[in-house]
């Protein structure tokens, strides 16, 4: 298993719109891609969100680091994030 990890920066208003977009438009989408095995955001309520991305190996993972990047650049009609995303991403080496 290869996973991604993108951590980001917005204005914390956008919380619930980032969310919903999320639900109805990401998620179907990112599942399509090649290996994908499951999805996470994580939400600190004050601007910063971080998304756990699992695949069964590192091609689906940067698919998905790209895709999602792009799709969130497209996908709002101001600009929500504040910067570039951190990704950090490598092989599952422990899991339960």
């Amino acid at each position: 298993m290869y996973a991604v990890i993108r951590h980001y920066h917005h204005d914390p208003k956008y919380s619930n719109e980032i969310n919903e977009k999320i639900i109805t438009d990401f998620l179907p989408l990112i599942k399509k891609i090649d290996g994908f095995l499951s999805h996470y955001r994580i939400d600190n309520g004050q601007g910063e969100i971080a998304t756990f991305s699992v695949f069964k190996d590192k091609l689906g993972a940067e698919a998905s680091t790209k895709f999602a990047v792009e799709w969130a650049q497209k996908s709002f009609s101001a600009p929500i994030f504040l910067e570039h995303p951190e990704i950090m991403e490598g092989d599952v080496v422990i899991h339960d």
